[in-house]
């Protein structure tokens, strides 16, 4: 399992993430439990959360019961120390968590406070926010996205509150280190210039959907992360799972997203399924798997620190684990960047 650095946080990661976000729903605790132990046996210390998981769909009485899955899981183990640990604070417009309130110095500490109680540790590795306040062009808003109605001074202020409330956690010591997900360069730069400026955390890592099938990371945002030293952390690094080719021709196969999830939150349509065919042609072509070579490949992208995958089965996570054994030759990525511009953004 290859090894990267996490920012400039000194820690290091696996270059592979365990995602949680069916622990609880698609994934029963027993099988949680299981895999993370899988992952561990791997090489994998790195595993991602979120206070609002599990989803597919989210609702109001499984909210939070992913991290109490993971903390059941340390308690029963004691192997707390073996992982970097990362979750979320949900933002605004999330009603089934505080009613939707945004992220205020207000709401960091109580929200923290009941990750840690159901995670059953005393600190978080990596502290992130699921989206700002101002809002985000991922989820698809990216064909409609409009910044014009935000009032700079406000966004400025509503950093400056929240990196001094973070910054009060860091010196508690109930969190290490602080990433955003879902935010873009203006705002990357904007939240580290404010840290700098007032000496609170800087932003040591993005969580941003980042895939073959979605690669609005690769001009701006890599630029950032390069010379900025911030470690993309891609999620749906599968394309929710159009990647593995399990949805071709109309498949829906029994217990998959899409049996959930009709819509693929926003991804479904025939462009998609085009821009499948182009890629499980050149896995064909190499001899490769095809779900381990998008997984490969959002791996060792050179801005990214950690890949964030997610399975549903112990079998699907053993399959995915083969990933790390996978080599990119240059006459693969540009077979893979020759599909990308026949089929740029189908979502």
């Amino acid at each position: 399992m290859k090894m990267k650095p996490l920012g400039r946080s000194g820690l290091t990661v696996s270059e592979f993430c365990l995602g949680s976000m069916t622990f609880g729903v698609q994934t029963p605790e027993k099988d949680a439990h299981a895999q993370i132990a899988r992952a561990l046996d791997a090489g994998i210390n790195f595993i991602d959360t979120a206070e609002m998981y599990p989803v597919n769909p989210v609702k109001p009485e499984t909210v939070g019961l992913t991290e109490e899955i993971i903390g059941n899981w340390f308690a029963s183990t004691g192997r707390r120390s073996d992982v970097i640990l990362a979750t979320k604070h949900s933002g605004e417009g999330q009603n089934f968590v505080r009613e939707g309130a945004p992220i205020t110095s207000k709401t960091i500490r109580a929200t923290l406070e009941g990750s840690l109680k159901r995670l059953k540790t005393d600190y978080v590795d990596l502290y992130q926010f699921h989206w700002p306040n101002r809002g985000s062009y991922m989820f698809r808003k990216n064909w409609r996205y409009d910044p014009s109605g935000q009032n700079r001074d406000d966004v400025v202020a509503d950093m400056e509150d929240c990196i001094g409330a973070l910054q009060r956690e860091v010196e508690r010591g109930t969190i290490r280190h602080f990433g955003m997900s879902n935010e873009d360069v203006w705002g990357t730069m904007t939240w580290n210039a404010i840290a700098e400026r007032m000496g609170g955390p800087r932003i040591q890592t993005l969580q941003n959907e980042y895939s073959l099938l979605c690669r609005l990371a690769d001009t701006d945002l890599a630029e950032l992360c390069l010379n900025e030293d911030i470690g993309l952390l891609p999620f749906s690094p599968l394309g929710c799972g159009y990647l593995t080719g399990k949805y071709q021709g109309g498949k829906v196969p029994e217990g998959s997203r899409m049996t959930l999830s009709p819509e693929m939150g926003g991804r479904k349509g025939d462009r998609v399924l085009d821009a499948v065919d182009a890629y499980l042609g050149v896995a064909r072509d190499f001899g490769l798997d095809p779900t381990q070579m998008a997984l490969a490949w959002s791996a060792r992208r050179p801005f990214v620190a950690s890949s964030i995958f997610g399975a549903t089965t112990l079998a699907q996570l053993d399959h995915i684990l083969g990933a790390a054994d996978v080599e990119l030759s240059s006459e693969l990525l540009e077979a893979l960047d020759t599909a990308h511009k026949a089929h740029p953004m189908p979502y």
